[in-house]
């Protein structure tokens, strides 16, 4: 968990310069999350970040285990808890919405991960996840070039099959999907337009009841 946290601690504004220059292909991913994502009264981020997602989308909570990732998050609004996935120090079912974006091959443990958001979240209510489909055209360029990127290096990525078998083992059901990110990141040069399913566009997002 050191190793794979310690990017995000040494290379904290290389991370926020990405969202500038893939200005498009962020905006079309908060577009995609936007457009699935259900009503809620209190939601948590796992893996805030420095609350880029967090913040537009109106999610007040986040977990984090970068302490110069939370800093920022912080700056934009964000209540902290400092933490993993894997171990969440929260109450059960004190969360009527949980949101994963870009976190989940970054997981020590997603099957233990996955188990805990269902316990925090509330009967009824929902986990959001986007990520990056390994089987997609970024996916693939992403585990390609993966030694030499200094974020995704110790990354585990997954395929939407993969996500949706985790998801329905932590006992989730009824899910549902978003695409966005339909061209490779250099040739986005607009906020796209996402599409149901899954299967053209490289980020997806799964919608997930917790019964």
């Amino acid at each position: 968990m050191v190793a794979i946290i310690e990017p995000f601690e040494k290379y904290t504004k290389k991370y926020e310069d990405w969202f500038l220059k893939h200005k498009f292909a962020y905006q079309s991913e908060i577009r995609a999350i936007k457009e699935i994502m259900p009503t809620f009264e209190k939601g948590i981020e796992i893996g805030v970040g420095s609350g880029r997602f967090a913040e537009p989308l109106g999610i007040k909570f986040g977990i984090e285990p970068s302490r110069k990732m939370a800093a920022i998050a912080k700056k934009r609004g964000i209540k902290i808890i400092e933490g993993t996935a894997e171990n969440l120090q929260i109450k059960d079912c004190s969360f009527d919405l949980a949101l994963m974006v870009t976190t989940l091959c970054f997981l020590e443990d997603a099957a233990k991960a996955f188990s805990q958001i269902h316990r925090i979240l509330k009967p009824g209510s929902y986990f959001v996840n986007g990520f990056v489909d390994k089987e997609s055209k970024v996916g693939r360029i992403y585990q390609k070039h993966k030694e030499k990127n200094v974020f995704y290096k110790y990354a585990k990525f997954y395929s939407v099959k993969e996500a949706l078998d985790l998801l329905k083992n932590a006992g989730f059901k009824n899910f549902k999907t978003k695409q966005t990110i339909f061209k490779t990141l250099d040739k986005i040069d607009k906020v796209d337009n996402p599409k149901d399913g899954y299967g053209e566009g490289s980020f997806v997002v799964i919608k997930a009841f917790r019964q």
